[in-house]
């Protein structure tokens, strides 16, 4: 099978092709509730599932994220049914993660919160193989370790040693991006597709579950995003893409850097 590659068709036919414990991550968006038609086409949840658990490697994970639609004043649950489903068929639910949207204009109606946020549930198959956590918290402070001495009750000594810790620390689950044009990504055309998350998002759960030349594969390709981070981090990809018209955006956006491999 064809590395670094989109294919223009339904993601269970590209599943199909594909041998037993062959991806090293999935990363996807699928399509949300109200758009489950997705261009005419019917989305097949627990056939997708059960297919992605098959050809992820041992000790693989799949970032899943997924909104709920609210309709007629009641949320779906759909994220938590789809949550439920992966884990019964044998996913670990390594994380429940939070993508927080930095709020550009009211987002919803005047009778609810404005939905601002996004779930990132982290599966994996086994432990994960792979964890990279991002340090990019700021500490309060930084101390370098020490050693001294300390006097206990009854007179003695006792030595003690106190560790450092460094400037930045790892990452809280919530990760927050600004969206948006400008925001999400500088490519004027990933904008033709309605709904694209930004690219550090893809790039930071890249970086967090696969090291360089592991195989990535994203089910639901869109604009192309999550092929573009994989190159420019020295992954290798496979995308799967059904709509014509999102998958030729998804190509024209990708070419120049998979042509320079930067």
């Amino acid at each position: 099978m064809r590395f670094n590659c989109i294919y223009n068709e339904d993601c269970l036919l590209t599943m199909k092709k594909m041998p037993d414990d062959f991806i090293d991550l999935v990363i996807t968006s699928p399509p949300y509730d109200n758009i489950r038609f997705y261009h005419g086409y019917t989305f097949q949840f627990e056939k997708i599932a059960t297919e992605i658990y098959r050809i992820l490697k041992p000790k693989g994970v799949l970032v899943w994220v997924v909104g709920d639609a609210t309709i007629k004043g009641n949320e779906t649950g759909t994220s938590f049914r789809q949550a439920l489903f992966f884990k019964e068929i044998g996913f670990n639910l390594y994380d429940t993660m939070i993508y927080a949207k930095v709020p550009r204009g009211a987002v919803g109606n005047n009778r609810t919160y404005w939905q601002a946020f996004d779930y990132m549930f982290v599966f994996s198959k086994g432990q994960p193989k792979t964890i990279n956590l991002i340090k990019d918290r700021k500490n309060k402070e930084s101390r370098e370790g020490d050693n001294g001495t300390k006097r206990l009750a009854d007179g003695t000594r006792l030595k003690v040693s106190r560790k450092g810790y460094s400037e930045y620390g790892r990452r809280t689950n919530i990760w927050e991006y600004p969206v948006g044009k400008g925001h999400s990504t500088k490519d004027e055309i990933a904008f033709q597709h309605p709904a694209i998350f930004p690219e550090a998002l893809a790039k930071d759960h890249i970086l967090s579950w696969s090291n360089e030349g592991d195989l990535v594969y994203d089910p639901f390709m869109g604009s192309g995003t999550t092929a573009k981070m994989a190159v420019l981090t020295g992954r290798n990809y496979i995308g799967s893409e059904i709509s014509e018209e999102y998958y030729q955006i998804s190509i024209k956006r990708i070419k120049p850097y998979q042509e320079s491999g930067k």
